[in-house]
């Protein structure tokens, strides 16, 4: 997934011959460096490399015809940290997933807005928790008058996806419509256990890009309709500071309204709220507050339970990395005397 700014600049080629690049054996076996990193032992990996040119070929053979077809999905479950349902592509059709997304990133991401930091190259969650601070203080007037902040969170969100509606989205954004047709058929290839046409795997690398072009609609919806100055969105988590409660009520309906109407997205009725940053904001793993953050609970809580159970000393120097983006000496010490 990783490539350097020379690899993303090289990969963004001409708008009209993405399908042509996406396809392109350079492309393909530069697809391939990337997904091999760190799966090189899996059984079926090994398994595709032992006639890697060959299937290669083939790969490329049945897009130029337009005779591929996706294949079929393998579902487990994993708890991180909540229950999730994963989706896990053949290596085959997960290597053309890692060959569309080096085409086709470099073409979206200038689409999105700056305060977009999910799933894209220098952002992430630290990125966007600094960013907060940064809003706070702006809306604060450096933390002299309250700093309001509207939090939501979309339901379900992967697995609400329109099929349709996210095709719509594409053939205004790719003016290439084999390319059109390819993502099609990626999307396709999933759908949420009784909702056809609808829903995206979590397992895919080509989802994590697609839900960013999915909601990027909304983003300029809110930077163009409703001119909000201050706003982030990590993936369907987002946050709104204002220096007026009445405001952000005022604008709760119509960002609820656009999401039902234009998306088929709802908010989580359980995790919408409007409160001071003064009271404390769970945003992105950490609360919030006007001098200082600190990791929310149910984190600290699953990280002790982690350590309790592993002598893997990378592990402590991981949960230390973490900490050090927040307020935490105290939980920094206590973890640096565990045996």
């Amino acid at each position: 997934m990783e490539a350097s700014p020379r690899e993303r600049e090289r990969v963004n080629r001409v708008p009209g011959h993405l399908f042509h690049d996406i396809i392109s054996f350079e492309n393909l076996l530069a697809a391939w460096r990337e997904f091999l990193r760190g799966k090189k032992r899996r059984k079926d990996v090994a398994e595709f490399s032992l006639n890697l040119t060959s299937n290669i070929i083939a790969l490329h053979c049945e897009l130029a015809d337009k005779t591929y077809r996706h294949g079929s999905y393998k579902a487990f479950r994993i708890n991180d940290p909540k229950p999730r349902n994963i989706h896990k592509a053949t290596v085959r059709d997960r290597l053309l997933h890692h060959a569309i997304y080096r085409i086709l990133y470099p073409h979206f991401d200038p689409k999105f807005i700056f305060d977009s930091y999910s799933c894209r190259y220098d952002k992430g969650v630290h990125r966007a928790i600094n960013r907060f601070r940064a809003y706070a203080r702006t809306v604060s007037k450096n933390h002299t008058r309250t700093a309001w902040v509207l939090k939501c969170d979309i339901r379900k969100f992967f697995a609400s996806i329109d099929h349709e509606i996210l095709a719509n989205v594409l053939r205004r954004r790719v003016k290439d419509t084999d390319s059109v047709w390819l993502l099609r058929e990626v999307v396709g290839s999933f759908h949420t256990e009784g909702k056809p046409a609808v829903g995206l795997p979590l397992g895919n690398l080509t989802s994590q890009l697609l839900v960013n072009v999915y909601m990027n609609e909304f983003d300029h919806f809110l930077k163009r309709e409703l001119k909000i100055a201050y706003c982030i969105r990590y993936a369907d988590d987002f946050v709104i500071l204002h220096e007026d409660k009445k405001y952000l009520e005022n604008i709760l309906p119509k960002i609820s309204a656009f999401l039902e109407i234009k998306l088929n997205l709802s908010l989580h009725p359980d995790k919408v709220f409007i409160k001071t940053l003064m009271s404390g904001v769970d945003f992105l793993g950490w609360v919030h507050f006007p001098h200082h953050r600190v990791p929310r609970t149910s984190t600290k809580r699953r990280m002790f339970k982690k350590l309790a159970t592993t002598d893997n000393p990378q592990s402590k120097t991981s949960y230390l990395g973490l900490l050090s983006h927040g307020n935490t000496y105290r939980l920094q010490q206590r973890i640096r005397r565990l045996k």
